[in-house]
């Protein structure tokens, strides 16, 4: 075994936050199989059960403990460490990945899913580092990796979409991982932080967001589907020829081909993550399109958030999904 985790993460200890469905069932998938027992949790339980189930499947050989906990809260964050602990003396490794987006303007958008969102998204990496730190001060060697986004040096997803809740969350993870490093080479030189920005992703984030916000399309109200076709039509697409049901599947159709059309998997980006990890690297981009977009904004901070910018996003290949 390597002074760090160079040579894999077999026999190290890893919790997992959102280990439900995307990035956090693969960081389970693949630490598992690396012989690396982990401890998730997901808001879901019929997701986290299939992720046990998978791993079980897969005869993988790191044990799993999972728990049922929202990171926004923090007794429940508290619980589950405290089950943790109860399991294994120390951990080696804290991945804070659960996220859900929403609250995209604070103009129109509710105060509780605009705080929803920022607390899962922020206060989720912030309660679980606190509840965790000292079992990551318990061991030989730590490491806590933390998932931003694009988002977390781009508040945008293009000039007709508002995103504010999730990017000013994905800031706060960037500039909190960050000053972690100094925070941790002064004061708990074993261990080590990473910030994870990823790009388009192929995950469930939408349709698991929509769950969890109260606006599952399945289940989605007269009011909460007549507010929806406001703003597309604010957004300048003419909808009134769509009916209330053409409207729900329209949205779960979307949240589905974020999932399936995305120009990287969940399973690739996983893999990325992890041999960051192993070389400590502690900047991790995730994808093409994050690496093409962290070049544009660094080389032209001020044209960032200008009606063309995403034009030219598009021309260098990335981010094609996005329909602005």
């Amino acid at each position: 075994m390597g002074d760090r985790f160079e040579d894999g993460f077999a026999g190290r200890v890893a919790v997992v936050t959102g280990g439900g469905t995307g990035m956090g069932r693969e960081l389970v998938r693949q630490l598992t199989a690396d012989g690396c027992d982990v401890a998730t949790c997901d808001v879901i339980a019929e997701n986290l059960d299939e992720t046990v189930a998978i791993c079980a499947a897969d005869g993988n050989a790191g044990e799993i403990l999972p728990f049922i906990a929202d990171v926004s809260i923090e007794s429940q964050v508290l619980a589950f460490r405290d089950r943790v602990a109860a399991w294994r003396p120390h951990v080696n490794l804290l991945f804070n990945n659960a996220g859900i987006g929403g609250g995209g303007s604070i103009v129109l958008d509710g105060r509780e899913e605009w705080e929803k969102t920022f607390g899962v998204c922020w206060y989720g990496v912030y309660f679980n580092t606190r509840a965790f730190l000292q079992l990551l001060l318990d061991a030989p060697v730590g490491h806590v990796v933390n998932t931003s986004s694009v988002n977390g040096f781009w508040a945008s997803l293009g000039p007709g979409i508002p995103h504010t809740a999730y990017s000013a969350a994905k800031f706060a993870v960037k500039g909190f991982t960050e000053a972690l490093i100094t925070d941790f080479r002064i004061n708990a030189p074993h261990l080590r932080a990473s910030v994870v920005m990823p790009g388009h992703i192929g995950t469930s984030i939408a349709i698991n967001s929509r769950k969890l916000l109260g606006a599952d399309p399945k289940e989605m109200t007269a009011e909460q589907v007549a507010q929806v076709r406001e703003r597309l039509a604010r957004a300048g697409l003419d909808v009134s020829g769509a009916s209330d049901e053409d409207l729900r599947v329209g949205i779960q159709a979307q949240g589905e081909a974020f999932r399936d059309q995305a120009p990287t998997s969940a399973a690739q980006a996983t893999t990325i993550i992890l041999d960051a990890v192993k070389r400590g690297d502690w900047r991790i981009l995730v994808g093409d399109d994050a690496v093409i977009l962290d070049e544009m904004v660094r080389e032209n901070p001020t044209d960032a958030y200008l009606p063309d910018f995403m034009t030219r996003v598009h021309a260098r290949g990335a981010l094609r999904f996005t329909d602005n």
